[in-house]
């Protein structure tokens, strides 16, 4: 029987599957319990296993890491959360697995007990980045003011409490702390992140936070 937060490593390298199996199963609170080679496997797998959180490469065969994030999250029903684990930190791919629903976003060189604190951390319902990846997203929308408009638009429709918690959102603040800070309970927080997500038309908190970014509020 299975204890903790169960994970489902998707890699098309063995070795990458077989050294994240070996380092996991000697954290706290931890169980893995599958592995898949591609995206189109790890659907199969998330069906079969119901994992608390998916480590998610990229670029694979079949079907890529971005694209399987996505039908994960099109399936509604409370999907695992997914955190990108890839040697590739481009703009482009941080974004598009941003906007997939990726809960967040790590380089295959993060230390083990970084990797095994975003695993606790995601499984709580609060979004991780790697400090290089905030780095180029704070770049990158730096750089576009494509959407800024766009952005400050939708964050309209926040009533001014709701806009308090979508920026503690994007300060990488978890509920408990956002509570306290803004004197509220943490199921009241709980039900202001409910309406941010429903009127931002995103699917979770890395999403809010990128889009408070976009808005050129974070």
């Amino acid at each position: 029987m299975s204890s903790g937060v169960r994970v489902l490593i998707v890699d098309d390298d063995a070795l990458v599957r077989t050294g994240l199996t070996l380092m996991l199963h000697g954290a706290s609170e931890i169980s893995v319990v599958g592995a898949a080679a591609d995206g189109d496997a790890a659907l199969v797998a998330v069906a079969a296993h119901a994992p608390d959180v998916v480590l998610m490469d990229i670029q694979m065969p079949v079907m890529d890491g971005v694209t399987a994030t996505a039908r994960l999250r099109a399936r509604g029903a409370n999907p695992p959360a997914v955190i990108v684990l890839t040697t590739f930190d481009t703009d482009e791919n941080i974004l598009r697995a941003l906007h997939a629903g990726a809960d967040g976003f790590l380089l295959k060189d993060t230390p083990p007990p970084e990797i095994v604190a975003a695993i606790h951390r995601v499984a709580a319902g609060d979004p991780i980045l790697s400090p290089q990846v905030t780095r180029k997203l704070m770049d990158k929308v730096t750089a576009d003011a494509g959407g800024f408009e766009r952005a400050r638009t939708t964050f309209a429709r926040l009533s001014a409490r709701e806009l308090e918690v979508a920026l503690a959102i994007a300060s990488g603040k978890p509920n408990a702390e956002i509570a306290a800070e803004l004197y509220m309970s943490v199921a009241t927080v709980k039900a202001h992140v409910s309406h941010i997500l429903t009127k931002l038309e995103v699917d979770n908190r890395t999403q809010i936070a990128l889009a408070a970014h976009d808005a050129g509020l974070a």
